[in-house]
């Protein structure tokens, strides 16, 4: 094993998306460091993504909540005494930087438009449309110290966590993951409502999401004319809501965190874009998977992460999507 990476922390504190790519990381740095103790840093809320994984040391989690700078001093003091020798950072901003530039650590890598990069052992680009998936441009970051190959992300849901859902996977099922914290990532409701009439009514379906995203999951329900809806938004986990997605026909998700549940378990998946296009690097990884978007409209892509409203007026990139057939995604 190489003498200089045996201690590894990787960092990335952004939203629950980016926490499950990063798993591709420690995918990468775990075949090729075999012996080497692995951590990660996420933000609070996301530390059970990596519940009981497998060959991950530990987890350390950045709770913003209780003061953002207060406890970003007191996760550097945490970080300095575990004494690492490698810092990987896929967050790029100045306070994960902060903390990989002062971690005392013997190798940092980290992104260029980082303000703290300037004292980064080792600096790459991130160019957001450069026709490669987010985990190809993580990789870059240690790439140096491994080798070219781009590992998948993966996540390990435990018996535990299928034992939760074993009672839902007895019949055949479909998955819907219907919100988005961006309106104009989020398939209109009248689609999801459209989507859901058009499943055979022998198949099931589950609508996913966060506690926040009932209502939206109670309307589609309502307004719906197919008679087995289940509303498990709110009552999953994440690891939880990963293994169910692994069981299901398919899974119907937006640009969003789902969308990255599922190519974390190689789970089938129905992708829709609305206002972003997969050409940021942020498309379904899956061996079955389908993209489905609006083609050619001149405003589209309007922005990276979306909007709480189209700046058109029209919402043409998510009314004008066609809906596929259920048999296609057999």
């Amino acid at each position: 094993m190489n003498l200089q990476h045996q201690h590894i922390l990787v960092i990335q504190t952004a939203f629950i998306g980016d926490a499950i790519l990063a798993s591709s990381v420690l995918e990468k740095l775990h075949h090729c460091f075999p012996k080497a103790k692995l951590s990660i840093l996420v933000r609070k809320g996301n530390e059970s993504l990596y519940h009981e994984h497998p060959f991950l040391e530990q987890t350390l989690v950045w709770n913003k909540k209780e003061g953002k700078y207060k406890s970003l001093l007191a996760l550097l003091k945490t970080i300095r005494k575990q004494k690492f020798d490698t810092v990987i950072n896929l967050h790029r901003y100045a306070s994960s930087g902060f903390l990989t530039a002062f971690s005392k650590a013997k190798y940092t890598a980290g992104y260029d438009k980082n303000p703290f990069s300037f004292l980064f052992n080792h600096k790459s680009k991130h160019i957001i449309g450069d026709g490669r998936h987010e985990i190809a441009r993580y990789n870059d970051l240690i790439e140096s110290i491994t080798n070219a190959e781009v590992f998948k992300p993966k996540l390990y849901p435990s018996f535990k966590d299928f034992s939760a859902i074993e009672k839902y996977v007895a019949s055949s099922f479909v998955c819907m993951a219907p919100s988005s914290v961006w309106f104009t990532k989020q398939l209109p409701p009248q689609k999801w409502i459209e989507l859901c009439n058009s499943i055979p009514s022998h198949i099931r379906v589950y609508l996913l999401g966060a506690p926040s995203d009932i209502q939206l999951c109670e309307t589609i329900k309502q307004s719906s004319t197919h008679s087995h809806i289940t509303i498990l938004a709110g009552q999953l986990s994440l690891l939880e809501s990963c293994e169910l997605m692994k069981h299901a026909r398919m899974n119907y998700v937006n640009d969003s965190a789902p969308l990255h549940l599922a190519s974390s378990g190689n789970a089938p998946v129905t992708a829709f874009f609305c206002s972003t296009v997969p050409e940021f690097g942020f498309y379904p990884l899956s061996y079955q998977s389908k993209v489905v978007e609006v083609k050619p409209l001149d405003c589209r892509p309007c922005g990276l992460h979306g909007y709480k409203t189209c700046p058109k007026g029209h919402f043409k990139c998510g009314n004008d999507i066609l809906l596929p057939p259920y048999n296609s995604d057999k």
